[in-house]
């Protein structure tokens, strides 16, 4: 019988609230922000992980909270930590894509579709990108309408602006001094 061991913990963040995160043995699994029901954050790992052991612990965090300070500061664009990402073939490519899509630029939907080879997949792009398990790590927040309007954030349009003004604030900054 496997025993899977998943390690979860909540920190609070300026720009996001309080975020739950999970860790398996292979990496991130669960990022979820405020907008979300904590309970839905336990049940998502509990039916998709099945866990023997689920156990609150927050050291095997702290690189992850680090990165995440740095990135909502605006001083770090790509997260370099393991990924445990769960979904149909389907989500990961698209989940795949977004770590494609540059610090401070969007992607359409149609954009991301396009990217994965799959040009009329647009709407199934949009629900992909609406389960991603790790948000702002797998950045959905940078897929926006059309039109350039700013559409289908899980966790509110406000905070999707505010990631996406904070990004432009400092990629300049950072692309000058690498």
């Amino acid at each position: 019988m496997n025993k899977t061991t998943i390690y979860y913990d909540s920190k609070e963040f300026p720009i996001l609230g309080r975020v739950y995160v999970a860790l398996s043995q292979k990496g991130l699994c669960s990022l979820t922000l405020p907008a979300h029901p904590v309970e839905s954050f336990f049940n998502r790992i509990l039916t998709t992980f099945q866990p023997h052991f689920f156990t609150q612990n927050a050291e095997p965090f702290q690189d992850l909270y680090r990165q995440l300070a740095d990135h909502l500061a605006g001083r770090l664009r790509h997260f370099n930590i393991p990924l445990d990402l769960r979904g149909t073939p389907f989500q990961l490519q698209v989940w795949e894509a977004l770590g494609a899509i540059p610090f401070g630029e969007t992607w359409s939907y149609g954009d991301v579709a396009r990217y994965i080879g799959r040009p009329k997949a647009v709407r199934a792009v949009g629900q992909a990108n609406h389960h991603n398990p790790v948000p702002i790590v797998v950045p959905c927040h940078r897929v926006i309408g059309a039109k350039g309007d700013l559409v289908g954030y899980g966790s509110g349009l406000p905070l999707k602006e505010k990631l996406l003004a904070m990004e432009r604030k400092n990629r300049d900054l950072l692309l000058k001094s690498e």
